[in-house]
């Protein structure tokens, strides 16, 4: 089976992880000056993208810098609106003037479970993007609420995995405030790799065994030992997806 390796990046990382990153996975998901990077940084994501066809998304966040846009705050339908249209419309902008087509929107963070927990957002976000956006993709939690309704309205959706986080029991993550919230231990990588490729499961932090079906995969920058993960995926999966690169 076939997936797109995704990577949440340009989020004031080094540059040169951001290239190795750039150079690994098959989508970026880029920082929208939200709750990292800027104008300059979208630029440099997005040349890069460029460089090695790379397919270029938006990863919009809640504008609170001092906490990476990952506490949760209230955001209503309006404010999610702009925010989107301030965050993703610069990144579409900058692609744009880069000839790059903006392939996908992935949330960030608070944004990405607001939308798991509260259905009303959920829809508010898929109107968004079916609106301003009818053609760009939307990363979505495999199995989660966004996903459901998307498929529904007619929004294409990507459902998505995480390899370098646990999951709990309940098919959630682990809240990143728990030790073992991150999974950085390439071998176990591998199996949950191996395992959504051949059984579309994963395995809990409590090793009970999940169903979930997705399309794409996803990394973070930020996560210890991010540059060995994305090389040993390369390494072990040449054939990852080529969508774009053509």
């Amino acid at each position: 089976m076939q997936f797109d390796l995704n990577c949440d990046l340009g989020e004031d990382e080094p540059l040169a992880r951001t290239r190795l990153l750039m150079a690994h996975v098959t989508s970026a998901n880029i920082a929208c000056g939200g709750h990292a990077g800027d104008v300059a940084s979208m630029r440099r994501c997005v040349r890069l993208a460029k460089t090695y066809r790379t397919l270029v998304g938006a990863h919009p966040g809640l504008c609170d810098r001092d906490n990476f846009g990952r506490s949760d705050t209230r955001i209503d339908a309006n404010e999610l609106e702009l925010l989107l249209l301030q965050q993703v419309g610069t990144l579409d902008r900058i692609a744009t003037e880069e000839h790059v087509k903006l392939h996908h929107i992935k949330l960030h963070g608070a944004l990405y479970h607001a939308t798991e927990r509260d259905a009303n957002l959920a829809r508010a976000y898929l109107s968004i993007v079916r609106h301003w956006w009818p053609k760009v993709i939307v990363y979505a939690f495999a199995g989660g609420t966004l996903a459901r309704y998307a498929r529904r309205v007619g929004v294409e959706v990507w459902q998505e995995a995480f390899l370098d986080r646990n999951y709990r029991d309940d098919g959630s993550l682990g809240p990143r405030s728990e030790p073992d919230a991150l999974l950085t231990d390439l071998g176990e990588i591998r199996k949950r790799l191996d395992l959504l490729s051949t059984k579309r499961r994963i395995i809990t932090h409590s090793e009970a065994s999940l169903p979930i079906r997705a399309q794409t995969l996803c990394v973070h920058s930020d996560t210890p030992g991010v540059s060995r993960i994305v090389r040993m995926l390369r390494r072990l999966r040449p054939e990852f997806s080529k969508i774009g690169r053509k």
